[in-house]
């Protein structure tokens, strides 16, 4: 058993951030381990009709590897993913990549100040330091309705789609009505018989600027500094609806005009506008981009349920209401088990302690990356580090620099090791929380994947993005327990 001197786990936008960056600072001794065949996280795992980023993809890319050539403002999940394989490529990563490697346990060995990482297949690897690079949108969650097994029809999850079901001329369910939902369903309508979509609570949905890039523009955009400029300006524009999450709900008010001009202007029936009216602020929910779902919804051959589902039977949904909805194939739009991403992990620290016994009073880390009790594992994307309002690559690269620069700190100490003291951890998460619990996410009376079984945000940095790059600009030696 033997092995790198740094593992990561994940090969989605993180994970190759991570290694592109450690090349760069002289590091070449690490591996990716990736479950799946291929490279691209989320980009390879949701192949749904539709698939695409609801940010602008000159920001949805990283700062070092700006692509003039995009060939839209919203480029679809094909595009991103040949992007993140061009950058794997160009920057010399592919062949740190090892393919078919699921992590089954992570645990540490006191006395050899190391890692063991073990995967499915048996292999175990001892290494120094281990970087969790797995995101949160990979677990697919499934509502708990009775009878969800007996459906004797096709049933997948948005994530997991089924291409061998053929939807044509099928009456189809989606039950949620989340940002995959939004995407997929205009796609599905034309060719089913039937589209019946069960909404628990309307989305805030603003419109979509989803230009095509011409030839014209893609030659400007190759010009010298244009890419960076149109980087920027979207940068703070997208920038400003932090205004309304970090400052006050008030300044986030031109944000609702602007969903509700725009369900005014595609839902003439006021029926129908009324259910896909939301009754909590928004941003309390993850805001939704798009311009043709709510067309979608106004098809004779679409409808709209809002009464709860209170059972599955073998061909049909039955609603709250007594209605039986006879459906050929049912499609889970519900999103993703992101707080407790990692809850069903073997992830084991300093004396044995298992990531649930750290984390039974809720997630937390040392500003989303380090946990007390687990030397030199560093969480990419960790907890309260999620956004809704910009691109997350921006904090994987502000992220990506911090890992960078632990590691430059033992290099430098001579340390084996790093922990992150508690009281650290303990008077960051303080303010955080102090910082989070007023805001939208929890005052803006709705229920999101954002909070975890208590009601507490676990996801979301209650601020802008920059001020989280300025935070993690430096490591504050002082924050952590050097281990020699």
């Amino acid at each position: 058993m033997g092995g790198p001197g740094l593992v990561i786990v994940g090969s989605g936008f993180a994970g190759i951030c991570m290694a592109i960056k450690l090349k760069e600072a002289g590091y070449h001794d690490f591996v990716i381990l990736e479950k799946a065949a291929e490279l691209g996280g989320t980009w390879r795992d949701n192949t749904y009709p539709g698939c695409a980023c609801d940010v602008p993809s000159h920001l949805y890319s990283f700062s070092f590897e700006l692509n003039p050539g995009w060939s839209r403002m919203f480029p679809p999940r094909e595009e991103i993913q040949a992007y993140l394989r061009s950058c794997a490529d160009k920057y010399g990563v592919t062949p740190h990549i090892r393919y078919g490697k699921n992590v089954a346990a992570l645990e540490y060995d006191d006395d050899r100040r190391a890692w063991s990482v073990t995967t499915e297949d048996g292999e175990t690897l001892r290494t120094n330091a281990v970087v969790s690079a797995i995101g949160a949108l990979h677990i697919p969650k499934f509502p708990a309705i009775v009878g969800r097994e007996t459906f004797a029809g096709p049933a997948f999850h948005s994530a997991e789609w089924d291409h061998s079901a053929d939807l044509t001329g099928k009456r189809v369910a989606v039950i949620g009505t989340g940002a995959s939902a939004v995407q997929f369903v205009p796609q599905i309508a034309p060719a089913a018989a039937h589209v019946t979509v069960f909404q628990r609570t309307p989305p805030w949905l603003i419109p979509k600027p989803d230009l095509a890039f011409s030839p014209g523009a893609r030659r400007l955009l190759r010009l010298p500094g244009a890419t960076r400029t149109l980087r920027n300006a979207l940068y703070w524009a997208l920038e400003t609806r932090a205004l309304g999450f970090a400052v006050h709900p008030r300044l986030i008010k031109p944000h609702e005009r602007l969903a509700l001009r725009h369900l005014d202007a595609q839902v003439p029936d006021l029926e129908l506008r009324r259910a896909l009216t939301p009754g909590y602020l928004i941003g309390c929910k993850r805001v939704l981009v798009s311009s043709d779902y709510y067309p979608a919804l106004t098809r004779d051959d679409v409808s709209l349920v809002t009464d709860g589902i209170t059972e599955i039977r073998e061909r049909s949904i039955v609603d709250a209401a007594g209605v039986e909805h006879e459906v050929d194939v049912i499609i889970y739009g519900t999103g993703f088990k992101v707080v407790d991403a990692l809850a069903d992990r073997r992830i084991a620290g300093r004396d044995g302690l298992t990531i649930q016994e750290a984390w039974k009073e809720g997630v937390e880390a040392y500003y989303g990356i380090a946990t007390a009790g687990f030397p030199n594992l560093f969480f990419l994307l960790g907890p309260n580090t999620g956004l809704g309002h910009t691109s997350v690559v921006f904090m994987i690269e502000s992220q990506v620099r911090y890992v960078v620069a632990c590691l430059r700190l033992l290099s430098r100490t001579q340390a084996r090791a790093l922990d992150v003291r508690p009281e650290a951890q303990r008077a960051f998460n303080r303010r955080l929380r102090a910082r989070l619990d007023p805001l939208v996410w929890n005052a803006g009376g709705c229920h999101s994947w954002y909070l975890d079984e208590h009601g507490v945000n676990r996801t979301i940095w209650p601020g802008f993005t920059f001020e989280y790059w300025a935070r993690t600009r430096r490591v504050r030696p002082d924050a952590y327990q050097l281990i020699y």
